[in-house]
């Protein structure tokens, strides 16, 4: 049995190189092919050539004359000498603009050509300088071995700490919160199995942007409550833990992450965090459906708006480019109404700060699907700053300079709450 030559990569690259010759070669020919034919651009009937048929017509007519015997044997030979002269004339100048014209199309074509030719060859060399000729193709098999690599290249929760850059702080805490949060931390120091004093650290250091302390806080309070721990206890450890590596899902924080799922499927953090996961390691099309029902469940959650800004390409990558993300939720009204206002002087301190809370929350929520005023940017930056949140007020602060930077009546106010927030 004969077994024919093998082919290899090399040989593939060469077919498809020849492949992509001869296909520009045809696209080249049938640009050019009108201006060969002369009919590259439509052109005026020269004169010349009306005139041929006036005389011609003339010299029929002065035939059907003779033959009615309307004018004379003589009168019909002179006129047909004096038309006959006409005609060549008008013959010669014919051919003489079709010449031109004929010239005038090869010159077209040469021209057009040459363009065409520079253009491939511009191509092909911008090509060389930018591309990669010799990749391979990539199948989905290389493409999620791949991925897989990256998967276990990850470094672990102590390396991405260490490897981490280290972020100032955004605005300047009030010296009342840092002192409340020093005492917090000797509380905490002489009893040290309190989940509760834990919880409320971890969530104080976050706000002072120190996550690796906050992660830690979290981690003994995921250890003291062991099997009694909710699934928004590992989520929000994964979360401090995440934001400790700069960033990265490690395989310490992935366990987390599981943790959450097994005791609740649907905990909104561990989701993003899973999605999070997922497109570091190179799998956005897992990662679509996995944020894409996450915004659907709640379109105007803390977390919509990063997965707003990627869902489109995510959607693209998993085949679905057609995919629509769903609306925002309806504009709130800044401020809380008359009601509010008189069931707050009734309420405890406790009480007043989760009902503050949650109006920042939805004041947020809003400026970062429609917008809003400077008054209101201001608002939210100043409540935050009220709450202890500096990280995300001084972030909201950053957003709002950027927002009004053109408009300096805006920008004025922006600053004015700034100060007023203590955060310059």
């Amino acid at each position: 049995m004969t077994v024919g030559p093998s082919v290899g990569p090399g040989m593939e690259a060469r077919m498809l190189w020849m492949l992509a010759a001869a296909m520009a070669a045809v696209v080249a020919l049938a640009i050019m092919a009108p201006f060969l034919r002369g009919r590259g651009t439509a052109t005026a009937e020269p004169a010349a050539a009306y005139d041929l048929r006036v005389y011609r017509a003339q010299l029929a007519e002065v035939e059907r004359d003779l033959a009615r015997g309307v004018i004379a044997a003589e009168d019909a030979g002179r006129l047909r000498a004096e038309i006959g002269r006409k005609v060549l004339d008008a013959d010669r100048a014919l051919s003489r603009a079709e010449g031109a014209v004929a010239t005038a199309g090869r010159g077209r074509a040469y021209g057009v050509g040459v363009a065409v030719v520079a253009a491939a060859s511009l191509a092909f060399a911008l090509y060389l300088a930018i591309g990669r000729p010799g990749m391979p193709d990539q199948p989905m098999a290389a493409r999620i071995a791949a991925a897989k690599a990256v998967y276990d290249a990850r470094p672990s929760q102590a390396e991405a700490e260490a490897q981490a850059p280290s972020r100032p702080p955004t605005g300047v805490p009030a010296p009342e919160y840092l002192a409340l949060v020093e005492e917090l931390r000797a509380a905490v120091a002489r009893r040290p199995d309190d989940p509760e004093g834990l919880t409320l650290l971890a969530r104080s250091e976050a706000n002072l942007g120190r996550a690796a302390e906050a992660a830690a806080a979290m981690r003994r309070v995921v250890e003291l409550r062991g099997s009694e721990a909710t699934g928004a206890d590992h989520a929000s450890l994964a979360g401090l833990m995440v934001e400790a590596a700069g960033g990265i899902v490690t395989p310490e924080a992935e366990a987390e992450i599981a943790r959450a799922l097994e005791r609740d499927r649907w905990e909104p953090q561990a989701r993003y965090l899973r999605g999070l996961l997922l497109i570091q390691n190179q799998r956005p099309d897992l990662a679509f459906p996995v944020w894409r029902d996450l915004l659907a469940a709640d379109p105007s959650a803390p977390w919509a708006a990063p997965i707003r800004a990627v869902i489109g390409d995510l959607a693209w990558f998993a085949g679905q480019p057609d995919y629509v993300p769903p609306g925002a939720a309806a504009p709130m009204l800044p401020g809380p109404d008359a009601g509010a206002v008189e069931a707050a002087g009734e309420m405890t301190a406790e009480q007043r700060e989760e009902m503050i809370g949650g109006m920042v929350v939805s004041l947020q929520e809003r400026l970062a699907t429609v917008g809003g005023t400077p008054e209101e940017w201001g608002r939210l930056i100043t409540s935050l700053a009220v709450l202890g949140q500096w990280d995300r007020a001084g972030a909201i602060l950053e957003e709002a300079r950027q927002t009004f930077r053109t408009n300096p009546e805006a920008a004025a106010v922006i600053e004015a709450a700034a100060i007023q927030a203590g955060m310059r």
